[in-house]
């Protein structure tokens, strides 16, 4: 669509040209979550977790388009609470420095990563058909909403002066990441844990399959990450910009190697082990809580912000382990925790209250749990979320796929043993 005001024709491209590759890192990451999901899992759920991912983007997508993103984006005189409920992708945008499609395309590949989140946690126990109905409502309704409170033009941020609490969450710490593991907790309240996670004695560990996956899907994370954060400055217009991205990119870089290092450290220290899972959760903690605002802070300090996330992913870990509430990638400690970290840690670096911030995050918690519990709740009641234990016992690649990950290594299943 083309704009009906006159803008400067470089700006315009510019910003176009900037927002759909940040886009695509972004999509990327859609392939990250894939890998690192399908080498935590054990090898019988390797095919369905890559299929949940793949459908999870498609129905996204196309969620988002037809409800999500008219929801979010609005043009509303007054901050207010409720969106218009419209339906398709309007013309919110004509008078902008870029395309409404860019506009779409880039909040769409962040709504798939809401998603992405609760993947994880709920997996190798989840009916797929269930897991599938819970993202379009998910994608198309309970993301938007919140959204239009924040990025759109509701109450939470809008500023004060504007009617507004003047909530700062940059690039979605909270709207995002939070969101999704609030989403997740949720879901595995109601699914329960999976069978022989928890015993009288304790937490017995369930090894991830493939290593070498979990490794790739990190690294392709920490990649798109940039787009993710550096995206979310929405311009590339000028001197001002350019410098606001790559101090974006510099602080995002810092607050993953942190994280890296200090979940190391801290897994040498009490386990006396560089144990790989809690180093990549490490890394993906520093990047969760430098996502509220890697534009402010100088390097160091972003640093700090990312060891302070990663410590406090590292240890809710265990805590939610003691707890039994089994989340079989730690994503409600990575993104939930650590989200809710990095928008505490705001105040640090921006003129905005430590009350604003706890506001506006309780607010989005308390409002993507209570409807994602409803919405999991009615699911279990009217078709089941949970396989049954000899689907779990044989896994999601035969139950819910029909297909092996890796036949070879199966021991009875597999058609091409020679």
């Amino acid at each position: 669509m083309e704009p009906t005001v006159a803008i400067n024709q470089t700006d315009y491209l510019f910003n176009t040209l900037f927002l759909l590759i940040s886009g695509a890192l972004v999509m990327l990451m859609a392939a990250g979550f894939s890998m690192l999901e399908a080498g935590l899992v054990r090898s019988k759920n390797t095919t369905e977790i890559l299929c949940k991912n793949l459908l999870l983007y498609a129905l996204a997508c196309l969620a988002y388009q037809t409800m999500g993103f008219d929801i979010m984006y609005q043009e509303n005189e007054k901050a207010g609470w409720l969106p218009s409920f419209g339906f398709g992708i309007g013309e919110t945008a004509a008078d902008a420095s870029q395309p409404v499609a860019v506009d779409f395309f880039f909040q769409v590949v962040f709504v798939a990563t809401a998603m992405s989140i609760v993947s994880g946690a709920v997996a190798e126990r989840m009916k797929l058909s269930a897991f599938l109905l819970f993202t379009i409502v998910l994608t198309g309704v309970i993301y938007p909403i919140e959204g239009f409170w924040t990025w759109g033009a509701g109450f939470l941020g809008a500023s004060q002066e504007d009617g507004g609490l003047g909530f700062s969450d940059f690039a979605g710490s909270a709207i995002v990441h939070m969101a999704g593991a609030c989403a997740a907790l949720a879901g595995v309240l109601l699914l329960g844990a999976r069978k022989g996670r928890y015993t009288s004695k304790g937490a017995k560990p369930i090894p991830g399959a493939n290593m070498p996956l979990v490794a790739l899907g990190t690294f392709i994370l920490w990649f798109g990450w940039l787009g993710f954060n550096g995206g979310s400055q929405l311009s590339f217009t000028g001197i001002s910009d350019a410098n606001a991205v790559a101090n974006v990119f510099l602080n995002t870089n810092a607050a993953a190697a942190a994280g890296t290092i200090t979940a190391y450290l801290l897994s040498l220290l009490i386990f006396g082990k560089a144990d790989l899972t809690l180093i990549v959760n490490g890394a993906l903690a520093g990047l969760v809580t430098i996502t509220a605002a890697p534009d402010s802070p100088t390097a160091t300090q972003a640093a700090l912000f990312g060891a302070t996330g990663a410590t406090a992913a590292f240890f809710a870990i265990g805590f939610f382990d003691k707890i039994k509430i089994d989340d079989p990638v730690g994503a409600i400690s990575v993104h939930g925790v650590a989200g809710f970290i990095g928008v505490m840690l705001v105040p640090v670096t921006k003129d905005v209250t430590v009350l604003t911030q706890l506001t506006g995050t309780a607010i989005i918690a308390v409002w993507t749990f209570t409807t994602s519990f409803v919405v999991w709740f009615i699911l279990k009641k009217v078709m089941g979320i949970r396989i049954s234990e000899q689907e779990e016992y044989l896994g999601g690649d035969i139950s819910e796929c029909g297909l092996e990950a890796y036949p070879e290594f199966s021991s009875g299943n597999a058609t091409n043993v020679l």
